[in-house]
């Protein structure tokens, strides 16, 4: 194998190994930095020694054993912390291996991070970036580049985020069963916090960050496993996988929007949303268990039975919303469920509900409610008031694909306003 295959090897392996060695470096060593220092020395010593001794046949544990006895060494070399740290690394003499009996502790370490880093004691923006860092694994570039803000300042707010960690106490562990419920509800809710801002970014060139969906979707399928048999997990990941599958024919060839009622279905993804429609009939089929994120997956799920856009069941869709609201009374839910029931009372119905909603003073300032407003008002012929809707909607967006056609709705109203009447 040739050097540079050797290189790329090891780093397909670090990429899926990275979240699941640090998470077990920081139950063994008790700190983010030393942890992450320890994983990146570890990842030296692959690329120096891997192409002459061979893969090991248990890389990840390879890397944990390696990183942890640097770590020892380093501490060992200093001599204010080496009484201190040795001692709760239970005074190891001699470089430590971790074999492959170790393997069933790794996820329970990966799950223990994922709480702690989604601890209510963090603001949600800290929870995101800092899961986006340590359990995916994810460059502090690459997390700056999902918060559209510069690497330092995101490497600033990582070092916040884990000096509150420390300064706080928060745990390294998965919270008791009594308060498991609890916490976890806070945890998907990160989750799927990476996955729409992957899937429906909020600014820049491209509508989806294939990476952020790929993580959040990868994040998901851990929780599946660590937490089996929970119906807002299961739930959530069918959601993801659901939209997902829809992926390719979202944007066409120049990445312009193409609405979902336009969007080409041979290109959806055939062996996600068979995934996806399993997981919606588990998480429904669990007795008292009724999840926000199972009751979105089954609405997804109505969407990808349908062969078109008319044959969607949209009575079910507005029923399947009306509970998610009482489930969940958001102001984009009942947004969502407004535009449903445009496609089974009618556009006039569905404006009375929006403008509702906009004079009770919610989501005045979401791009996407006047968005809506404008397509319901162009289905009524109501073309003035459409262009005004979209120029407000056009306003607040700040997605390039969304602002192109939102302009292009715009420039095609602009010759019916123009034409006289006669």
């Amino acid at each position: 194998m040739s050097a540079s295959a050797d290189r790329k090897l090891i780093e397909e392996i670090f990429r899926r190994e990275a979240g699941r060695v640090v998470a077990t470096l920081i139950r063994l060593l008790g700190d983010f930095d030393l942890a992450e220092e320890a994983r990146q020395e570890a990842f030296a010593a692959a690329i120096e020694q891997w192409p002459s001794r061979g893969t090991p046949k248990n890389p990840r544990a390879w890397l944990i054993s390696t990183g942890r006895n640097k770590a020892i060494d380093r501490i060992r070399r200093d001599v204010l912390f080496r009484t201190k740290i040795t001692d709760e690394l239970g005074g190891h003499d001699a470089a430590t291996a971790i074999d492959a009996a170790d393997e069933e502790i790794f996820g329970d370490d990966r799950l223990r991070l994922i709480f702690t880093c989604c601890h209510p004691a963090l603001n949600p923006e800290a929870q995101i970036a800092l899961t986006l860092r340590e359990v995916c694994g994810l460059s502090t570039q690459a997390v700056a580049r999902a918060f559209l803000t510069g690497e330092d300042t995101m490497a600033q707010r990582l070092v916040r985020a884990k000096k509150k960690i420390r300064d706080a106490g928060i745990p390294y562990e998965t919270p008791d069963p009594a308060v498991l419920e609890y916490r976890i509800e806070g945890v998907l809710a990160v989750v799927y916090g990476v996955f729409t801002e992957g899937y429906a970014a909020t600014a820049g060139a491209q509508i989806v960050d294939v990476e952020l969906c790929a993580e959040a979707m990868r994040l998901g399928r851990l929780l599946d496993t660590l937490l089996p048999n929970h119906a807002g997990v299961m739930g959530l990941l069918a959601l993801m996988l659901l939209h997902d599958a829809r992926r390719a024919s979202r944007t066409s060839d120049s990445g312009d929007v193409i609405l979902l009622d336009a969007q080409d279905r041979s290109q959806w993804d055939r062996g996600k949303i068979s995934e996806g429609l399993a997981l919606v009939d588990r998480s429904l089929s669990i007795r008292g268990q009724v999840n926000c994120y199972a009751v979105q997956a089954a609405i997804a799920a109505l969407h990808v039975r349908a062969e078109t856009s008319r044959a969607t069941d949209w009575p079910q869709i507005v029923g399947l919303y009306e509970v998610l609201l009482r489930l969940q009374p958001t102001p984009v839910i009942e947004l969502n469920h407004a535009v449903a029931v445009s496609m089974v009372d009618g556009a006039a119905r569905a404006l009375e509900l929006i403008d509702s909603l906009a004079a009770r003073g919610r989501v005045t300032q979401y791009y996407l409610l006047h968005a809506a407003r404008g397509r319901l008002l162009q289905q009524l012929g109501r073309s003035g008031e459409a262009k005004e809707a979209y120029g407000a909607a056009l306003r607040g967006a700040t997605l390039e694909p969304e602002r192109r056609f939102l302009a292009a709705r715009i420039a095609a109203l602009q010759g019916i306003c123009a034409t006289p009447v006669s």
